[in-house]
């Protein structure tokens, strides 16, 4: 009786995994769509505090993991319409974030990041505008 149970719940459980990650590969692939708006290339990032900086745009990572840099981390898409995406991400070892990337233009993008680097909290806003081509 006891390993008839198991095997019910070890089913069902394998079940909810399956199906859950249907839903899982949706966001991610929409996600895809809605960054997919953004040209390649230069990017000059304006912050709300004034500081700014230059960043070669290669792919929605350029724009997710900006206080993370190339740290190989997991994320997870929390929120998407056609203009915009909010993606929570976990990096081992090295902290998290939260970072909302919304697409004015494909030339024009904001950008809210907020998180946990090594130990220190990040908050920043960024205004993107394409500068022109990575060189």
């Amino acid at each position: 009786m006891l390993f008839k149970r198991l095997v019910c719940v070890a089913f069902a459980g394998a079940s909810l995994l399956i199906a859950g990650d249907g839903p899982a590969v949706a966001h991610r692939s929409s996600t895809q769509a809605v960054l997919s708006q953004i040209e390649r290339g230069q990017w000059l990032l304006k912050e709300r505090r004034g500081g700014e900086r230059k960043i070669c745009f290669a792919g929605p990572n350029s724009f997710i993991q900006l206080a993370h840099g190339a740290t190989p981390c997991e994320q997870f898409v929390v929120a998407q319409d056609q203009h915009a995406a909010t993606v929570r991400y976990t990096c081992t070892g090295h902290g998290q974030g939260r970072t909302t990337i919304t697409v004015e233009t494909p030339r024009l993008v904001r950008i809210e990041t907020q998180g946990v680097l090594d130990g220190s909290p990040f908050e920043q806003e960024y205004e993107a505008r394409r500068a022109g081509a990575c060189g």
